[in-house]
């Protein structure tokens, strides 16, 4: 499972000997290894109960981290795990609300919500790639090469440039300094401002202002989907087509339902 930006995540190892009976290693230590590269490291930790080694870690940065136990002395041993903390702001076309009122869900289940949530994301990050854009509302940061006094952002549309700085550090533009196309991602300096020229570090948000109904439905079906997946419930859409629900060549993730709400072509339709 994946943690919100801010969460406390429960890491624990327990070490046993040959039996499997659990018992006290002569000292324990955990490494962190955080997406900058960046390391925690606890020495030594006491054992919360025999054999058991428990920390509770706030986490203060988005991504991949690395953990790894290592025990010294008697019972000597080591562990390695990970663990995935979200950006502040989620990948999310719809809401966990609105998902789970798709599945049926009561407000008041909470036991599968950060499961669901990751499906949320998964289906919203599928509907963007079909679609080649992105809808969930986001910051990017990235650095693009400046060609004739032009740049061409990654991610569109683009709402707006908040940040524009040359790779050196020696040349800053603002947004009232650029013009910039939503749609293609297009970045030009304005006149009286500073060309764009070489390698220059973008901050921008892209995404839609108002998602569109039938982005939103799409979602959904995907998300339960991948719901009904995981838990083996396949079977025929309901009203008794004679239409697959899947499509040759579209591999298994995404219904025949998205694919037409997403205005994708299918096989066959000219």
């Amino acid at each position: 499972m994946a943690y919100d930006l801010g969460d406390v995540v429960p890491l624990a190892v327990t070490v046993t000997d040959a039996g499997g009976t659990p018992v006290n290693a002569g000292s324990m230590a955990l490494t962190i290894t955080l997406p900058d590269d960046s390391t925690v490291t606890v020495s030594p930790i006491p054992p919360t109960s025999p054999g058991t080694y428990t920390y509770d870690y706030a986490t203060t940065q988005a991504g991949r981290h690395l953990v790894r136990w290592v025990a010294t002395g008697v019972y000597a041993n080591a562990y390695s795990d990970v663990f995935d903390v979200r950006d502040q702001t989620p990948v999310a076309i719809v809401s966990l609300a609105d998902a789970k009122k798709q599945l049926g869900l009561a407000a008041s289940d909470t036991a599968d919500d950060e499961k669901l949530r990751g499906f949320i994301t998964g289906a919203s990050l599928a509907v963007e790639r079909h679609l080649g854009r992105i809808v969930a509302r986001r910051t990017f940061t990235e650095r693009r090469t400046a060609r004739g006094g032009r740049v061409l952002l990654s991610h569109v549309p683009v709402l707006t440039v908040t940040s524009a700085v040359s790779a050196d550090g020696a040349t800053t533009w603002t947004a009232d300094d650029l013009d910039v196309d939503t749609d293609s991602g297009l970045v030009t300096a304005r006149p009286g401002a500073a060309p764009l020229v070489g390698d220059i570090d973008f901050i921008y948000t892209a995404g839609l202002r108002i998602v569109p109904d039938d982005y939103q439905l799409a979602t959904l079906i995907i998300t339960q989907h991948l719901w009904e997946t995981q838990r083996g419930r396949m079977g025929a859409v309901p009203g008794g087509s004679d239409e697959p629900e899947y499509l040759s060549g579209r591999g298994f993730a995404l219904p025949r339902r998205a694919l037409e709400l997403l205005d994708a072509p299918l096989p066959g339709v000219a």
